[in-house]
């Protein structure tokens, strides 16, 4: 998952940064509202989070603009910036939660999880799609017959995208995308890599090739007439 973190205090937005990527996501790190203000217009995150008081342009600004632009990606806000109506602003402006400063780093990727759980459609506490149930935490997945398997930091993310997005056609260059940050080198042929790892974790086929297209994540009962190849 990659997500847009705007932040004008630098500390906190760098302590951000790393605790998020140390949960699996990739980051873009903005500190200014008129800097922020394109870049999902033009980059398309998974989430993003918000602080109000931003210079150049304040937030709430931006979250009014991008949603007269018909941009749908979830936002949450950050600011200090707590009482009762400033919130109702926030959510009235099209933010989808909110979190008032100070905050405890777990309570902001506790939330993220969540927001992201709904916005794939999955109302359980964990992300659970075709008999595998993906614990976010440990960054692990239980498999149908209990057996848990340890994935690695990449794995996590692929896996964690595909089960999001099951049943849906993805693009390599898609997955490329919201796998990797503005900053990291992104190899031609990582993603198959990755999927190829994950096939032999996870069984081969709940990720199914359509050559000149990209994958497909869904249930193994659905992968029968369509075996994986070997990328």
């Amino acid at each position: 998952m990659r997500l847009l973190l705007v932040e004008d205090d630098t500390a906190l937005a760098d302590l951000l940064a790393k605790a998020l990527m140390r949960a699996g996501f990739a980051i873009d790190l903005l500190h200014d509202g008129l800097e922020a203000q394109p870049a999902p217009l033009f980059t398309e995150y998974d989430a993003i989070v918000l602080d109000l008081g931003l210079p150049g342009r304040p937030g709430l600004e931006l979250l009014r603009d991008w949603r007269k632009q018909r941009l749908t990606t979830p936002v949450l806000i950050l600011t200090a910036r707590n009482a009762w109506h400033e919130r109702v602003d926030g959510l009235k402006a099209g933010a989808d939660d909110y979190l008032g400063k100070p905050f405890h780093t777990e309570e902001l990727l506790a939330r993220l999880q969540a927001l992201l759980r709904r916005t794939a459609g999955q109302m359980q506490a964990r992300l659970s799609v075709a008999g595998l149930t993906l614990d976010e935490d440990r960054q692990e997945v239980a498999l149908a017959d209990g057996t848990i398997v340890a994935l690695t930091g990449m794995e996590f993310r692929l896996l964690r995208y595909f089960m999001c997005h099951a049943g849906k056609l993805l693009a390599k260059e898609q997955l490329t995308d919201h796998l990797y940050d503005q900053h990291n080198e992104r190899g031609s042929n990582l993603i198959e890599v990755y999927v190829r790892r994950l096939r032999e974790k996870i069984g081969a086929g709940f990720i199914r090739t359509q050559r000149g297209q990209g994958y497909r994540f869904g249930p193994v009962s659905d992968a029968a007439a369509d075996a994986p190849s070997n990328q």
